[in-house]
């Protein structure tokens, strides 16, 4: 039986990581289930013939143990902070964080931060707006400029608080342009509290990143339209947040 269940999840992971699906990382996360599932079974035989097989089929327990439980841990703090509710704080300006584009068109995540700016920015009309995000591979435009062409209106008034940044590539670089951008137009930066908006999944690794560079910030969370892929990527951002702490400076 349970070799017809590391059979299972390998061939599962195989085929998220090799269809295009969107749930890339989730079928290399079952493969590697399925490799760590096979370890512990051949230390669990090594543990039966010998004292050293014993001693390190211990060791591979603690530290699984160890990190299912940092795993837990940073899953559940990105989560809470991807459902926190700021809509009523006052805030000194906007930066919406771009994603990918598809040619012209925003990409499925994207849309749903177009669609959150919008719904947050009417209640808000009094504040400049960063929308933020340069052109990468496979994009016709710039990520700021599809967010741009959304929520661009009749009201010239209202359409020059618009501020478009299209250099970053990365978050760090959406926030350190973004950040120039809004002090140049005289938002001192060092006090204004900053409404960031991105994807649930996102906000707490952008806010660690936002920390870093010295701008005080609250999130505004918009939600993918799928189950699935909300999973995916909630998934993918506990090992991120690691990277970031780690490495990204």
């Amino acid at each position: 039986m349970v070799y017809w269940i590391i059979g299972g999840l390998t061939a599962l992971g195989l085929a998220l990581a090799v269809i295009p699906n969107g749930m890339r990382f989730t079928g290399f996360f079952l493969l590697g289930i399925a490799v760590v599932w096979i370890l512990g079974l051949l230390l669990n035989r090594w543990a039966k013939t010998s004292k050293a097989g014993k001693l390190c089929s211990r060791i591979f327990l603690v530290g699984l143990a160890a990190g299912v439980s940092i795993l837990c841990g940073i899953e559940a703090t990105v989560i809470c902070r991807g459902e926190a509710d700021n809509s009523a704080l006052p805030v000194d300006a906007v930066i919406v964080l771009g994603a990918g584009v598809n040619g012209e068109e925003p990409s499925a995540a994207l849309w749903t931060r177009i669609q959150a700016a919008a719904v947050y920015l009417k209640d808000h009309p009094d504040v400049p707006v960063v929308l933020s995000g340069g052109k990468g591979g496979g994009e016709n435009i710039s990520e700021a400029e599809a967010m741009r062409r959304a929520l661009w209106t009749d009201n010239e008034a209202e359409n020059t608080r618009y501020l478009l940044e299209e250099q970053s590539t990365n978050t760090a670089e959406n926030f350190a342009y973004s950040k120039e951008l809004l002090s140049a137009y005289g938002l001192d930066t060092e006090t204004a509290v900053i409404a960031v908006v991105t994807n649930d999944f996102h906000c707490f690794r952008a806010h660690m990143i936002a920390q870093r560079q010295g701008l005080r910030t609250i999130d505004v969370p918009a939600e993918l339209p799928w189950w699935w892929l909300t999973a995916n990527y909630y998934l993918r951002e506990a090992f991120a947040v690691v990277k970031t702490a780690l490495f990204d400076r």
